[in-house]
């Protein structure tokens, strides 16, 4: 999608990814950082930042309004008891809490950044039966899920939306952890992390690569 609106991408797993000399304002991870290494990943964002730049990981916390969050609930229930999501929606947010205090931890163990902050903000947006079920199969673990489980997941959970009118609206939090850079990189590695002599970039066995927006400094 970035390539086609002309925007330059670069594939790696962050936490190995070479800036090639490059330094930037920003490094900004949105809905991602919790498929990389919280203390490497927060090291090799660092080394790519100036003086003064900022990193920034976000996630978008969902809230149903309670009788949308309960019919979605019995469907996961009925289809997939063991998945989190059949547990209700203070479950889901709990799960992101975990997400928020990782990211935190591994950047203050970097020992380059101020203290890490937390910003929130609230809002919100209104699904039609066919743009939720368009992007369900997108959210944490439901490519996982096997096909026909899958199949008869959209088929509850379009049931349940018929059943409040056909649509709903969703209340979002997007949550930022997000700190500055305020001294050199200390040049020890990670525990697990070797740094490479070419690049000085922590290398990892991740493949998985989350999305990232880097925002050159100018």
């Amino acid at each position: 999608m970035a390539r086609r609106s002309g925007i330059e991408v670069e594939v790696a797993a962050f936490e190995c990814w070479d800036p090639a000399g490059r330094v930037f304002d920003a490094v900004v991870s949105g809905q991602a950082w919790h498929w990389v290494d919280p203390v490497a990943g927060a090291a090799s964002a660092a080394r790519a930042l100036r003086s003064g730049g900022r990193l920034a990981v976000f996630w978008n916390v969902f809230q149903p309004a309670p009788d949308v969050g309960e019919a979605f609930s019995a469907v996961y229930r009925h289809v997939l008891p063991d998945s989190i999501f059949s547990r209700g929606t203070d479950s889901v947010v709990q799960g992101y809490a975990t997400f928020f205090t990782k990211a935190a931890d591994g950047i203050r163990a970097v020992g380059a950044f101020s203290d890490p902050e937390q910003w929130r903000f609230h809002w919100e947006r209104s699904y039609s039966r066919d743009e939720w079920l368009y992007q369900l199969p997108t959210f944490g673990g439901h490519s996982q899920f096997p096909p026909a489980k899958l199949h008869e997941l959209l088929a509850g959970i379009g049931a349940a939306i018929d059943t409040v009118g056909g649509s709903f609206t969703m209340q979002y939090t997007a949550v930022v952890v997000t700190a500055v850079v305020v001294t050199a990189v200390r040049t020890e590695a990670p525990d697990g992390f070797s740094w490479p002599d070419s690049a000085g970039i922590a290398t990892s066995t991740r493949v998985q690569t989350p999305g990232f927006r880097l925002q050159q400094a100018r």
